[in-house]
């Protein structure tokens, strides 16, 4: 006697009862990348803002200026270097710390009103 087992597998999951899920996922990860990727973008471009204010927002003085870093970055010896490239690294970690933290709080006021109004939810309202 050959008996089905296929009557009591339960049936599988709706995959339309998951696509509001899988929608706002795919939105929270869209924004929060595109959120890291400007903060980003701000830390490497706030050191060059630096830079072409001491040099006058010369491009000539700038060149000048990043100049004598490199050569005085070349000139020492692998102990300066290393305490040199420590001290960026910490810099730019404090700095992306801050730029993350000023900008958060805009990020998820942000976030929420735009899932609050996702367009599925009032289409559903109807």
């Amino acid at each position: 006697m050959m008996v089905s087992h296929l009557a009591d597998r339960t049936p599988p999951a709706n995959i339309r009862s998951l696509l509001p899920f899988l929608q706002g996922s795919c939105f929270i990860l869209i924004e929060t990348a595109r959120f890291a990727a400007t903060s980003l973008l701000i830390v490497l471009g706030l050191p060059l803002a630096l830079f072409l204010f001491v040099a006058g927002w010369d491009l000539g003085g700038l060149f000048t200026q990043l100049a004598n870093l490199s050569d005085r970055y070349l000139e020492a010896d692998g102990l300066r270097r290393s305490l040199f490239s420590q001290d960026l690294k910490g810099c730019f970690l404090v700095l992306a710390g801050a730029v993350t933290l000023f900008r958060m709080p805009r990020f998820l006021k942000r976030l929420a009103a735009d899932l609050d109004n996702h367009p599925a939810r009032e289409a559903n309202r109807d």
